[in-house]
């Protein structure tokens, strides 16, 4: 597997791959990558002839109080999972590399109304920051294909919606959430947690599963969401939003509807901040 971190050179090595008919998959990622991250890379494997990871740890996404300083940085590791994982190439490339001018004086996207809701209203900004940051990378890339997780499911939504809306000749495609025994969504921020918190943690995937079922037991919406966020509370989270949504576009939906539907959970747990969904078809 090589490892870039210029533009000139991935561009020159894809140009070859180019040459010779090859199909690109792409897998962006922030690093510190896991099994969850190594399942995306085999997909694109399995459905593309070369494969392009990336690992940055994008400025542009974190807010003034989040965690991009500690964020960690373990480029050797990811280097040796993503080779075992079928990777042919890594770009890693630094800041300067994909904001020339400083992320704060980057030209900047906003996907309207998906990013408005949800972690859009907790995070201001947020997307944006990854809208901008993997509209450049597709640009460097110019990928057949590119993965992305579902466990970061609104993230999903709105890369979909750039990608129709600026018309940019990639196909989104998405990998399942893989989970530990327990059930707890992998998550390179599960190493915050502390022992006894990660054994709580697994609550909140017992918890997603309540309110599909209580949904299909036909119980309104928002008793199941305010049951919900009463149950993380009493376990001592402090949920930002247990919701549910339409899957398709993130919109609140009707009363009755059972169907398209999907249960989101945005908690803070001591001081790590856990997100999952969980689809109900």
């Amino acid at each position: 597997m090589q490892t870039l971190q210029d533009a000139a050179s991935l561009r020159a090595t894809i140009r070859g791959w180019r040459a010779q008919g090859h199909m690109v998959g792409f897998v962006p990622t922030l690093g510190n990558l896991h099994a969850g991250h190594h399942s995306l890379v085999k997909l694109a494997r399995a459905r593309a002839d070369r494969v392009v990871a990336s690992v940055f740890v994008n400025p542009t996404q974190f807010g003034p109080n989040e965690d991009f300083e500690r964020y960690p940085r373990t480029l050797a590791q990811d280097q040796a999972g993503l080779a075992e994982s079928g990777c042919d190439l890594l770009f890693a490339p630094d800041v300067a590399t994909l904001y020339p001018f400083g992320a704060d004086k980057s030209v900047s996207l906003h996907v309207p109304e998906l990013t408005d809701t949800l972690e859009g209203a907790h995070r201001p900004g947020h997307f944006d920051g990854v809208a901008t940051v993997v509209c450049k990378l597709f640009n460097l890339v110019q990928p057949d294909i590119a993965i992305f997780g579902q466990k970061d499911f609104q993230q999903l939504k709105v890369i979909e919606r750039m990608v129709r809306d600026l018309s940019l000749p990639v196909k989104v495609m998405s990998g399942p959430t893989q989970r530990a025994d327990d059930g707890l969504a992998l998550s390179s921020r599960n190493q915050y947690l502390s022992v006894s918190d990660r054994q709580t943690a697994a609550l909140i995937y017992e918890t997603l599963q309540q309110m599909r079922d209580l949904i299909a037991k036909g119980h309104a919406r928002k008793v199941v969401e305010q049951a919900a966020a009463s149950k993380l509370e009493r376990a001592g989270f402090v949920p930002d939003y247990a919701a549910i949504r339409r899957a398709e576009d993130l919109a609140e939906p009707g009363d009755g509807e059972r169907e398209g539907l999907v249960a989101l959970i945005a908690a803070r747990l001591g001081t790590t901040r856990l997100i999952d969904n969980l689809l109900f078809d």
